[in-house]
């Protein structure tokens, strides 16, 4: 077995690039996580810190604080940076508690 030196890192893979970086990252089951990607392999297995789920119903919407977050390359749809100077939601949606959400979402 071969160990790849510090230099093949960027040669194999494009999240280099996003490291220490906040990211959004949707997954096979349709859940939005937000974090600052801190970590990752070859397979696409990632570690967010800070990371939350966004979960939207209709036009409410709540951030459900996970923590350290470590997510399963296999179950990753799409990764992709966040704009912190845009706005991330339009104007008509409304941030309610977790409680609230999962009411109005079973």
């Amino acid at each position: 077995m071969s160990w790849a030196g510090p230099e093949d890192i960027y040669l194999s893979t494009s999240l280099a690039s996003y490291l220490d970086r906040k990211l959004l990252v949707l997954l096979r089951d349709g859940r939005k996580l937000m974090g600052t990607l801190r970590s990752f392999d070859q397979f696409a297995n990632a570690v967010l810190e800070g990371a939350c789920e966004r979960v939207i119903v209709g036009d409410l919407y709540c951030d459900i604080p996970l923590g350290l977050y470590v997510i399963r390359g296999e179950n990753v749809v799409l990764i992709g940076e966040l704009d912190l100077e845009r706005e991330e939601l339009p104007p008509h949606m409304t941030h309610v508690s977790v409680a609230e959400i999962r009411r109005v979402s079973f």
